[in-house]
């Protein structure tokens, strides 16, 4: 086992999907609004759990939104929850009615 991860975006499920040792782990589904990248759903499968996969795809997939000029729309609680975490992106976050950075 190489304990090899990449994250690559799959523009055609309109998902951004994390690889650990060439097999698919997880992913998070994204819609696009213009400008904004709605992020709707997280999942990393229970068989890579406890890896950091998770981070590594928030990471990945909010790196390329910001540096694509993008505007992260965190409606999935995953990753809501990790930019509550993780500063340097509060600028390219417009929260969804009713949520904000606080909760």
């Amino acid at each position: 086992m190489s304990d090899e991860t990449r994250v690559v975006r799959n523009d055609e499920k309109h998902r951004y999907e994390v690889y650990a040792d060439d097999q698919l782990a997880g992913f998070t589904q994204y819609l696009l609004r213009g400008d904004q990248t709605v992020f709707t759903h997280t999942e990393i499968d229970k068989a890579f759990g406890g890896r950091g996969l998770g981070t590594t795809l928030a990471t990945h997939a909010l790196d390329d939104v910001v540096a694509n000029g993008g505007v992260i729309v965190p409606v999935c609680p995953f990753i809501a929850a990790f930019l509550r975490k993780h500063t340097g992106y509060e600028e390219h976050v417009r929260w969804p009615e009713g949520t904000s950075a606080a909760q």
